[in-house]
């Protein structure tokens, strides 16, 4: 057998996977169970009413867990929610809205495509014109955080037309939950997702998808176009007998629940959000004393995410380098924003303001 190189431990100022809780580790331990046992339904009864806790969501909500990444769970939706020649809406200004884009297309769904340059928000004119002209539209699509520039994008705006116009708003919240206020309710939101591997501090794997309930109803596991992604399956199952489908990860589960007992009941939503805040602004501030420039404005950032230029003539991947050499983990910048030595620094899970000192520290020897 061929040895493996040890890595040693980083600090991941990445946007996923991300620092845990301790909590959060040790529920991996858990004694092993049946997924078709009253123990796990219970969990699974439990989990899912605290997942709509996470997105503000009331009592015409329903939730799902689908074993898998963030994708997992929009291809879950996108490939379920759409018959006969009902036309998707999308929005799209960044990596994640491509994301969207390209499973709507590998799906065969009708899509009115509004191109936003990255890191520009959508112009709201273009959409209500986009949705007069287009009356078979039935859902709008777009992303909460597109993750590849930090930016937060105007859900509110969106929900307010998807109201007027009588259509149906998907969001991507995969980066935003837990790190952003969601309010699904006062944001007119019919379906989002999102995964325990990103603000919520949890691992990857355990996603987790909240709809409205007369929405699921309306969405028969015949309609789906994905055998094991079916959200008609998933809700029948989950209705009827408190399950999955299919064999799901019970351990990434157990550590979910935890996680989100950590969230919800220790530091509280609105405290893990303060934290996040506080942390970005050490982030930003000492970013900002150093000389660095950043991608977006600060009112446009996520509570999470902070997109970097490296000064001129600094290499991003050697930088990427040096500062993992150093115990830090953080991303390059996606598409032309690599070539740009951009760079990305998350203060997502189990980040302090102390971690963040400590990180500026290091930072400012690497510059």
């Amino acid at each position: 057998m061929s040895e493996r190189k040890c890595a040693k431990k980083s600090i991941l100022f990445s946007p996923g996977p991300v620092m845990v809780e301790a909590p959060v580790r040790e529920a991996l331990m858990h004694y092993d169970i049946c997924h078709r046992s009253p123990e796990f339904e219970e969990m699974f009864v439990d989990v899912q009413e605290k997942v709509k806790r996470l997105f503000e969501a009331d009592d015409s909500y329903y939730s799902l867990i689908v074993s898998g990444s963030g994708t997992s769970a929009n291809e879950t939706c996108l490939s379920s929610v759409f018959k006969g020649d009902d036309m998707a809406l999308l929005l799209n200004n960044g990596v994640f809205g491509g994301r969207l884009d390209e499973i709507l297309t590998k799906y065969e769904v009708p899509t009115v495509r509004l191109e936003f340059p990255w890191a520009t928000m959508f112009d709201m004119a273009k959409v209500e014109e986009a949705l007069k002209n287009n009356p078979k539209i039935t859902y709008i699509c777009m992303v909460f955080h597109e993750t590849s520039t930090g930016m937060i994008n105007d859900v509110h705006a969106v929900g307010e037309l998807a109201k007027k116009y009588g259509k149906r708003l998907f969001v991507d919240c995969v980066s935003a939950a837990a790190g952003q206020f969601i309010d699904v309710c006062n944001n007119n939101i019919d379906i989002c997702t999102s995964v325990g591997g990103k603000c919520l501090g949890a691992f990857p794997g355990a996603a987790y998808i909240c709809a409205k309930k007369d929405l699921l109803e309306s969405v028969p596991a015949s309609q789906g176009k994905n055998v094991y992604l079916n959200l008609g399956k998933h809700y029948d199952i989950a209705k009827s007998n408190h399950q999955t489908p299919n064999t799901p990860n019970v351990t990434l589960f157990w550590a979910l629940d935890a996680a989100l007992d950590w969230t919800l009941e220790r530091e509280t939503l609105a405290g893990r959000i303060k934290r996040y805040q506080e942390c970005a602004k050490i982030l930003r501030d000492g970013m900002k004393e150093m000389g660095l420039k950043f991608l977006l404005p600060e009112e446009q950032m996520a509570n999470t995410v902070t997109s970097v230029f490296l000064p001129e003539g600094k290499d991003v991947a050697t930088f990427v380098s040096e500062l993992a050499d150093a115990g830090y983990t953080v991303y390059p910048g996606k598409g032309k924003y690599y070539d740009m030595n951009m760079f990305q620094v998350a203060n997502m899970g189990a980040i302090y303001p102390d971690d963040c000192k400590k990180f500026l520290e290091v930072l400012k020897q690497h510059i």
